[in-house]
């Protein structure tokens, strides 16, 4: 028996609109251990790296609200072209389908 596809009812969870993305702007975020339990859980979002590697722990590991609670439209709108290399296809299809975020060309 095959083990369910990690992108299975994913399409489910990813929030209707960047409007629902309601996180944090600035700042140092913590995240709950449902999400980082291990290694780095805190993140300081005034570093590009630290944040896109929160938002990838997030989108990958979290659920709907926890999409609504921890990530920021604005801020992942600025970021996806850099944070869609470190994300699965099935991740990426889904995420830029259903809030309209910019494919690069090719991908």
């Amino acid at each position: 028996m095959a083990l369910p596809s990690i992108y299975e009812g994913l399409e489910e969870k990813v929030p209707d609109s960047l409007a629902d993305l309601h996180g944090p702007a600035g700042g140092v975020v913590a995240l709950p251990p449902h999400l980082a339990w291990s290694g780095l859980t805190e993140f300081d979002l005034s570093k590009p790296g630290i944040r896109m590697e929160m938002y990838r722990t997030v989108i990958t590991t979290g659920r709907r609200v926890d999409y609504e609670t921890y990530l920021n439209a604005d801020l992942l709108v600025d970021d996806w072209p850099v944070l869609r290399r470190g994300l699965g296809p099935g991740y990426r299809h889904v995420w830029e389908k259903k809030l309209s975020l910019p494919r690069e060309s090719g991908a």
